[in-house]
C-alpha cells in the first residue's frame, strides 16, 4: 500500500468503497439489492418525496433502474432482516447490527430520563402506550387510541403518544416492526426483534471499534472526521478506535496532498483492503443524503463540493434550488440538478441545473441527458422538461429538446 495518496486516487478509491463504477446488472433482484444495503451499511430515511425518496437513489446510483417496490418490501416488510435506528440519521440497517448500538439505547435511556425530562414526566403515559402494544401487537402510531395522539402542529407536530413511542425507540425497548404507507409500525423489541439479536450484548468499545472499522471499510479512505461521521461516534472514540485498528493493521496512514485543516496536513486512513482502480466508469444522481456526500466537510475534500441543502431555505434565498442532487460522472461531480418528479403530468422537470468547476457544459450535458431520462423511466415518467434556470440548462435543452418547462410545472 502506498504512503500518499494524490487526491484524485483518493477519489477513486472512496468511490469503489461505495460500489460506484460496477457494471450495473440487467435485472438486479433482493440479493444484489440486499448486497449493497450491507455494502453501506445503511440507508438513510428521509420524507421528502419531491423527486424519489432518499432510500430508493443509493441503489439506483449503485445497480441502475430496478423495482423500488422490492427493495421496500424487502427493508420494510417486517420480519425481515432488516429494521430501523439511529444508526447515522434514521436509518435502515441489518437487524443482525442492533447491537452495536445497544451502548447508544442505553446513553439515549439515561439521557432522556433525567429528571425535569419529558420522558420522566409523562412516564405513565409511556407505561399506557407500552401496555397498549402490548395488547394490540405492532402499529403505526396513527393506531394508537389515546387522548393524548393529537398532532400539535402540521410538520414536526408529534402528539405526546407518537413522543412517547420516539422516546422508547431510541432506548431500544420498542422496535421497527417495518412501515405501512412509509408510516413507521412500531411493536415491543420482545415482538418485534429475534432473541438472538436482544440478547447480544457488546461491549460499548468493542461496538465502536467494529463501527469505525466497519466506516473505514465503507469509506475506503478517510479522516477520523469522516470515519466518525459515517455513525455518528464522538471524536474521541472515533479517535481510540482508530489506534486499536491501526494496531491491528486494518487501517494504514497515509497523506493526501491538499487535505487540509486549519492550514495543516490531514492525518488520513486507508483501509487495508480498499481498492485502487485507475478509473471509475459510471454516471450517477446523488441523493442529498447518499454517504458520498453526506459529510460535507469530505464532499469539499473529495470533490471540491461545496454542497448544502436548501429544502428548509426560504425560497428567495436558495442559490441552486430545492431538491438539488449533485451528479456524478466517472470520478467526478460535473453538476447539480434540482429535481420534481410531476407524476400527474407524467413529467421529469429539471428545475434547475448547473455546471461545477470548469467542466465543459456541452459534454457534461451529452452525458447527463440519458442519465435524466433513465430516470425519468424508472418513476413511470415519460418526458424531461428543462427549465432555463442554471449554468448547465442551454447545454441540457439541447440534448432534451422534447419538452419547455417552466418551474413548478
Amino acid at each position: 500500500m502506498p504512503d500518499t495518496v494524490s487526491p484524485a486516487l483518493a477519489r477513486r478509491v472512496a468511490l469503489a468503497a461505495q460500489g460506484l463504477g460496477r457494471p450495473h446488472p440487467s435485472a438486479p433482484g433482493t440479493r444484489r439489492l440486499a448486497a449493497e444495503v450491507r455494502r453501506l451499511e445503511l440507508l438513510q430515511i428521509d420524507s421528502v418525496n419531491v423527486f424519489e425518496r432518499s432510500h430508493h437513489l443509493p441503489m439506483l446510483a449503485r445497480v441502475g433502474p430496478y423495482d423500488r417496490a422490492v427493495l421496500d418490501r424487502m427493508l420494510f416488510g417486517g420480519g425481515g432482516a432488516f429494521t430501523e435506528y439511529w444508526a447515522h440519521q434514521a436509518a435502515v440497517l441489518p437487524v443482525d447490527d442492533l447491537p452495536l448500538y445497544g451502548w447508544r439505547m442505553a446513553a439515549e435511556r439515561e439521557r432522556r430520563m433525567r429528571p425535569g425530562s419529558w420522558a420522566r414526566e409523562h412516564a405513565p403515559l409511556l407505561a399506557e402506550v407500552r401496555a397498549e402494544l402490548g395488547r394490540t401487537g405492532p402499529v403505526p402510531a396513527s393506531a394508537i387510541e389515546h387522548e393524548a395522539n393529537v398532532r400539535t402542529g402540521p410538520w414536526w407536530g408529534w402528539s405526546d403518544v407518537k413522543r412517547a413511542l420516539e422516546a422508547m425507540f431510541a432506548w431500544g425497548e420498542i422496535a421497527s416492526a417495518g412501515r405501512r404507507g412509509f408510516e413507521r409500525v412500531y411493536g415491543l423489541a420482545e415482538d418485534v426483534l429475534p432473541a438472538a439479536v436482544r440478547e447480544r450484548d457488546v461491549p460499548e468499545d468493542d461496538a465502536v471499534r467494529e463501527l469505525v472499522r466497519r466506516a473505514a471499510v465503507a469509506h475506503g479512505i478517510g479522516t477520523a472526521a469522516d470515519l466518525g461521521d459515517y455513525f455518528r461516534l464522538s471524536r474521541a472514540a472515533t479517535d481510540r478506535a482508530l489506534a486499536d485498528l491501526a494496531d491491528a493493521g486494518d487501517v494504514l496512514p497515509v497523506a493526501v496532498p491538499g487535505w487540509e485543516g486549519r492550514g495543516k496536513p490531514l492525518p488520513v486512513w486507508l483501509h487495508r483492503d480498499a481498492r485502487l482502480p485507475r478509473r471509475i466508469r459510471t454516471e450517477a444522481l446523488l441523493s442529498p443524503f447518499d454517504p458520498v456526500v453526506w459529510f460535507r466537510e469530505r464532499a469539499l475534500r473529495l470533490f471540491d463540493l461545496h454542497y448544502r441543502i436548501e429544502i428548509y431555505t426560504p425560497q428567495a434565498q436558495r442559490v441552486h434550488g430545492y431538491y438539488v442532487l449533485p451528479v456524478l460522472i466517472d470520478d467526478e461531480i460535473v453538476a447539480r440538478v434540482d429535481l420534481k418528479s410531476d407524476r400527474q403530468a407524467g413529467v421529469l422537470r429539471v428545475q434547475a441545473s448547473w455546471i461545477e468547476g470548469r467542466h465543459d457544459p456541452a459534454t457534461v450535458a451529452e452525458r447527463i441527458a440519458p442519465l435524466l431520462e433513465r430516470a425519468a423511466a424508472w418513476q413511470g415518467l415519460g418526458e424531461v422538461g428543462v427549465v432555463d434556470r442554471g449554468t448547465l440548462a442551454p447545454a441540457l435543452r439541447a440534448h432534451l429538446p422534447g419538452i419547455a418547462a417552466t418551474p413548478g410545472g
